[in-house]
């Protein structure tokens, strides 16, 4: 039996770096295409390493690391058909709607929570791309007006599939469902705002889909996680505050916001107290993208900014971002382990100094 979560739990957002050895066996076959026959043994002592080594540092709830992932939007391409690998982007590979969809692999999301669950005796946290990031990263309109004449075409076609999995994935019985949207996250910056004729209509739709997938779903603690998307040692892709997102994400109906506060473009921590009371918070006090690792000390300074703004009980510490949404982020694992090490210390020492004021 899982134990109760203490007060300032800690996670991590999703993702830990791939070390070589993961990414040779990504390219050399995959979970839903071909592969020899040790390849699934292989991935699974793989994992089975990511999941022990959250557990040494600390982290009270876990995940896979991703790592027979692609990427944490492509995974979409596993559970269905119709997308195809082009060069675009930062990390110059991408796969893109191209064909209408049809099912894949449905419930593949689902047998990731279920190794998850079957290897450790922690919290278990799962997650999935929201619609909004995965029409701005995925649909491309030479390659995808033939099959979607629109994004938001495209977008609204993933939600039953997208609210299938996640059915899936909580009847597998985890702690924590998160679905990512960087891409509503990146509107805080004025610049990219200007890049929309509408950009209010942008937040509004990426905030409705993930309403609808979530909708009447209970039994399973739901989480958004926002971010200004990580693009490792080149930094994060938006600045400014949540101000300019504010109305949108208290519309959420969601049980968490996981939100990034270590980087010095993500505001002031006051605006917590905008946010609905009955929403816990994820608070972003670790960075992911640069090799400076904060000790345990300097991570605890960053929560105690935050308390005089929301309850430590809706508090949990977690980096900003995942350490490697994609395969192709250069992220030492041993940087990765010491940040990590040190979050579930700071999770430790908050404890122990607030635990008799509750």
């Amino acid at each position: 039996m899982r134990s109760a979560l203490p007060l300032f739990p800690t996670t991590v957002v999703g993702s830990m770096p791939r070390p070589q050895y993961v990414k040779d066996l990504l390219a050399a076959g995959s979970r839903t295409g071909a592969h020899d026959a040790g390849w699934q043994k292989r991935m699974d002592d793989a994992v089975r390493f990511s999941i022990g080594m959250q557990e040494q540092a600390g982290i009270d709830i876990v995940s896979d690391g991703e790592w027979r992932r692609e990427t944490y939007v492509d995974v979409v391409g596993e559970i269905m058909n119709g997308f195809k690998w082009i060069k675009r982007d930062v990390f110059a590979y991408h796969q893109v709607i191209a064909e209408k969809m049809t099912p894949r692999k449905p419930g593949v999301v689902a047998e990731e929570a279920r190794f998850l669950k079957q290897n450790t005796d922690r919290h278990v946290k799962i997650c999935l791309p929201s619609p909004y990031l995965l029409g701005q990263r995925m649909w491309v309109p030479e390659h995808s007006q033939g099959a979607y004449p629109t994004r938001e075409a495209f977008c609204e076609a993933l939600i039953p599939m997208l609210r299938q999995e996640l059915l899936a994935i909580r009847q597998v019985g985890v702690d924590v469902i998160q679905l990512d949207e960087p891409h509503l996250c990146v509107l805080v910056d004025p610049a990219i705002r200007a890049q929309f004729a509408d950009p209010e209509a942008e937040m509004r739709n990426a905030v409705d889909w993930i309403n609808e997938i979530v909708a009447d779903v209970e039994g399973v603690t739901l989480a958004v996680h926002l971010c200004r998307r990580n693009w490792g040692r080149r930094g994060w892709g938006a600045a400014g505050g949540y101000e300019a997102i504010l109305p949108h994400i208290q519309r959420l109906k969601v049980n968490q916001l996981l939100m990034e506060f270590s980087i010095p473009v993500a505001g002031d921590v006051a605006i917590l107290r905008e946010l609905p009371p009955n929403v816990r918070i994820g608070l972003g006090c670790v960075d992911v993208r640069f090799p400076e690792i904060d000790t345990a000390e300097q991570i605890v300074e960053r929560v105690e900014k935050a308390l005089p703004h929301v309850a430590k009980e809706r508090i949990g510490l977690n980096p900003d971002c995942g350490f490697a949404p994609g395969k192709d982020h250069e992220i030492p694992m041993e940087e990765a382990y010491a940040k990590l090490k040190n979050l579930g210390l700071a999770g430790r020492l908050l404890r122990e100094r607030h635990s008799a004021k509750i």
